[in-house]
């Protein structure tokens, strides 16, 4: 079974279509009737399209939840207000792939500035523990309170809002929601606590200060840029004969333009001398396989390799030739391996650093697998934010009364060497990392790298 696209279907995920009665959902109000029947969505999509929920949940738990959220529906509710209440299952699904959410945030966003809206005026680091501090203005333009903690929004405790905002956002782990948070801070604040015209924000200094700030019309950042080329995919060849490739995405329409991006990158390094590579995909939310089994792979693998080690799907199209009826869950091995390519001219054989984060998701833990597994390279940053083993092929559910959507995946992929241990993404080389400092980690793995060569030159002179 061929999955070189198993996690495609993220780019639909984070870029779906806007449902076209957004204007009108935004204002309308539903009955508990309806609320009701979009729930009955949820449970009956899930369950006719995930093929093992515990992968992520305990179906008594998920159970449970569902109980005490229809409990809580006994009154007319606008759209944001029901997405308030349904999105309190994400973070007990726990699956960046397993989430109620808007039809499309993106479009959700751009139709609220266009109105005139406004957002939380800065872009912000949340911690595990519930603090939030101050990393640019929103859009990410420098900013005079950097680095400064919030205490309280609008006379509201930041760790309130916190708790507030992280009960409804989706992902594996707590550590991976915080960051996601930290990237759509703007967006979970404005659907829980509105968009004011101003904020005023109470920052813990030593002498406690009052921040006032009209709400930001900017694009947020992790908006910016992401449909130029060369804000997603950036080289740069170092003069210690060390190169940094930066891959923000594996969601790209012009696959030839990210091909042509890594054959020149490797042919740069060839020219160059380079010994040491870090990818840094810390950022990387995953998309197209394709990317880098057939971008990347060719010029670091030195052995024959596979992106996976077992499957196991729930059937949603009746497959007769394959004799997959539809609901069958289906499991089985993936047998096919992929040979090196050892004449490759441009073959690099350096030392090879992926660099990982609490961002990373998706098609890009399958790449951070594989390079792992197969000692391709080591794994380097910070770990314990998404399971190795990966979820895909997700499938958008319109809920049909209120114009949400459910997102949930249709497989499951167990990593290369089919190991269920490290449970999670783990690095083989811990560095800090820092909101404040992206190129922290990037430094940190440099002086770690210097000083193996280091030692290891001095133990073969002894």
């Amino acid at each position: 079974m061929r999955f070189n696209k198993s996690l495609g279907m993220l780019l639909v995920v984070m870029s779906a279509f806007l449902h076209p009665c957004l204007a009108a959902t935004n204002t309308q109000s539903f009955t508990p009737q309806q609320v009701h029947q979009d729930i009955d969505s949820i449970v009956a999509g899930i369950r006719a399209t995930h093929p093992d929920i515990s992968h992520s949940v305990g179906p008594a738990e998920f159970e449970s939840a569902v109980r005490s959220l229809r409990k809580r529906i006994d009154r007319d509710l606008t759209r944001d207000e029901v997405w308030r209440e349904l999105a309190t299952l994400n973070p007990v699904l726990a699956d960046g792939h397993l989430f109620v959410g808007y039809s499309s945030w993106r479009d959700e966003t751009a139709l609220h500035l266009k109105e005139g809206g406004a957002l939380f005026p800065f872009e912000v680091a949340v911690s595990e523990n519930g603090k939030v501090h101050i990393v640019a203005e929103l859009g990410g333009q420098a900013s005079k309170s950097v680095g400064n903690e919030i205490d309280s929004i609008n006379g509201i405790r930041a760790s309130k809002v916190v708790r507030e905002l992280l009960s409804r956002v989706h992902g594996d782990t707590p550590r991976f929601r915080a960051k996601l948070l930290s990237q759509r801070w703007w967006f979970f604040y404005w659907k829980v606590y509105g968009a004011p015209s101003t904020y005023d924000l109470k920052l813990k200094t030593k002498s406690v200060s009052v921040l006032q700030r009209k709400g930001s019309t900017e694009k947020p950042a992790v908006l910016v840029g992401e449909d130029t080329f060369d804000h997603q995919f950036q080289f740069e060849v170092k003069a210690d004969r060390s190169a940094v490739m930066t891959i923000n995405t594996f969601s790209w329409s012009d696959l030839d333009a990210f091909y042509e991006f890594t054959r020149r990158s490797f042919e740069q390094m060839k020219a160059a001398g380079t010994q040491t590579l870090i990818i840094d995909v810390r950022n990387n939310g995953g998309g197209d396989d394709a990317m880098w089994l057939e971008g990347m792979l060719p010029y670091l693998a030195d052995k024959p390799y596979r992106w996976a080690s077992r499957y196991i799907k729930k059937v949603v199209k009746a497959d007769p030739a394959k004799n997959e009826r539809l609901g069958d869950v289906v499991e089985g091995n993936i047998d096919r391996w992929i040979a090196p390519v050892p004449d490759n001219p441009l073959h690099f054989s350096g030392q090879v650093y992926v660099l990982v984060g609490p961002a990373t998701y998706s098609s890009a833990i399958l790449f951070a697998n594989t390079m792992q597994d197969f000692g391709f390279s080591l794994i380097a940053g910070t770990g314990g934010s998404a399971r190795s083993k990966q979820s895909g092929g997700v499938q958008k559910i319109a809920l049909s009364n209120t114009g949400l959507a459910l997102w949930t995946p249709r497989f499951l992929l167990t990593r290369p060497s089919g190991s269920a241990v490290p449970y999670y993404l783990e690095p083989d080389l811990e560095v800090e990392d820092s909101a404040f400092s992206p190129s922290m980690a990037v430094d940190a793995v440099l002086q770690k790298s210097i000083a193996k060569s280091s030692a290891k030159t001095a133990n073969e002179r002894q």
